[in-house]
């Protein structure tokens, strides 16, 4: 009956074959998905307990948003689950690359230098920072920045990174997950021991680090290997695919303070900033994150080894270690990523009749396609599919609220390349 509703929904009965010997190899991978799983929920029910949330906290505010008891006990349990003085969980935080660029322009000033020793930011970044020219970049407030590539092997570059940290080096920023590039995400006992490093050498400097896809992965974060900062979006995995906008920042209590007043204004911080009563969306969102991001997680192992074993090349391969939810295959032509995109957009519950196309997306340098049916516009913890139309011509999968759906989202994907006759 399965394989009928399959077939019915345009999956032939030799891709749902292979799926299903490729799953049942995968049963031990997914039981420690669950176990880690249910260690982080518990962490999370932990927290909502100890800070005491209730009905009240639901609610919300408008205006000025003073005394908003739910805003502020969001910010507490966030900085509960990961283990920092402070939080800042707002909506006006619009998305990832926001709230990056919060947390770096407030705790920057003219002349200090921002590092990066994990090679080139995200593209979006770039214009942040100032490395591609845009209004309002680091650069134009004259902060400079130093990067030092990873190694050919995907290693740190000790003996560079120490002689790129200097007497200007006030901020480093370490990106979690590997953008659009085919290089390794980073474990969090890896980052804990790039930020032992640099601590040594400098140990006033701060430590950023970029957390988006990363959250609920493993059962500690960076901030519990020293990390003064983690910053991420809401509509990625913390937000458990209910948080309709947001950001945060936890970490150090002056450096969320800081990012704090830049955000809304010096001399009010955190004290404004109504939560316009979405509020529910976001303490649920949270709650419901751990088995979400378990869902995305093995959707993920799941399309290394269907498209690793059709004989492309996939970061992380087959049996690889998981730090993010993030899914490479690079398929070398254009029609491998448009494909793929097809795929993933056919599946979804939205928009399933859309023909996703590349187009010149604000922030990047290429044009990009994405492919994403989301409840949520942009929504990355949905069943999604993006990736720059440049070599090496990768497409980049993550999400997927429910297992089920990113299972029945890669086999699609997997049967648009097919079809497109890219798969013998």
């Amino acid at each position: 009956m399965l394989q009928k509703i399959y077939e019915d929904l345009g999956i032939t009965p030799e891709v749902y074959v292979l799926g299903e010997e490729i799953l049942k190899e995968l049963n031990p991978r997914f039981d420690e998905i669950d176990k880690v799983a249910e260690i982080n929920q518990l962490k999370v029910l932990k927290a909502l307990q100890d800070c005491k949330v209730s009905e009240a906290c639901l609610l919300g505010t408008t205006g000025y948003g003073y005394n908003d008891i739910g805003r502020d006990t969001l910010e507490e349990v966030y900085a509960k689950v990961f283990h920092t003085e402070d939080a800042l969980v707002r909506p006006q935080i619009t998305c990832g690359t926001h709230a990056l660029a919060l947390a770096l322009m407030s705790n920057l000033r003219p002349g200090d230098e921002l590092l990066s020793p994990v090679g080139k930011p995200y593209d979006t970044l770039e214009e942040v920072i100032g490395i591609r020219d845009s209004k309002g970049s680091l650069k134009e407030y004259g902060i400079s920045y130093s990067q030092v590539d990873l190694l050919p092997d995907g290693g740190f570059d000790y003996d560079n990174i120490a002689k790129a940290i200097n007497e200007k080096t006030k901020l480093v920023t370490i990106q979690r997950s590997k953008g659009y590039q085919t290089r390794p995400t980073l474990s969090v006992t890896r980052i804990g021991e790039l930020i032992s490093f640099i601590k040594k050498i400098k140990p006033d400097v701060i430590c950023m680090v970029d957390n988006c896809y990363g959250e609920f992965v493993e059962t500690i974060e960076p901030t519990d290997v020293g990390a003064d900062m983690v910053v991420g979006s809401l509509i990625k995995n913390p937000g458990g695919g209910l948080a309709p906008i947001g950001g945060y920042i936890a970490g150090k209590k002056e450096c969320v303070e800081n990012a704090a007043y830049r955000l809304t204004s010096p001399g009010l911080g955190k004290e404004v900033g109504a939560s316009l009563g979405i509020l529910s969306s976001f303490y649920q969102g949270l709650f419901l994150a751990p088995t979400v991001t378990a869902g995305a997680l093995k959707g993920a192992i799941f399309a290394a080894n269907l498209f690793e074993r059709a004989g492309f090349s996939v970061v992380p391969n087959s049996i690889e270690s998981r730090h993010d939810i993030i899914q490479a295959v690079t398929f070398g032509t254009p029609e491998g990523v448009v494909s793929f995109c097809e795929g993933i957009q056919k599946a979804a519950p939205i928009d399933s009749f859309v023909t996703p196309e590349p187009w010149d997306m604000p922030g990047y340098d290429s044009k990009v396609i994405m492919a994403a049916g989301a409840f949520v516009s942009g929504s990355s913890i949905e069943l999604s599919a993006d990736g720059p139309i440049k070599p090496p011509f990768a497409v980049y999968f993550q999400g997927g609220l429910t297992w089920q759906h990113a299972k029945f989202g890669i086999l699609t994907a997997y049967q648009s390349v097919k079809n497109a006759g890219l798969i013998d």
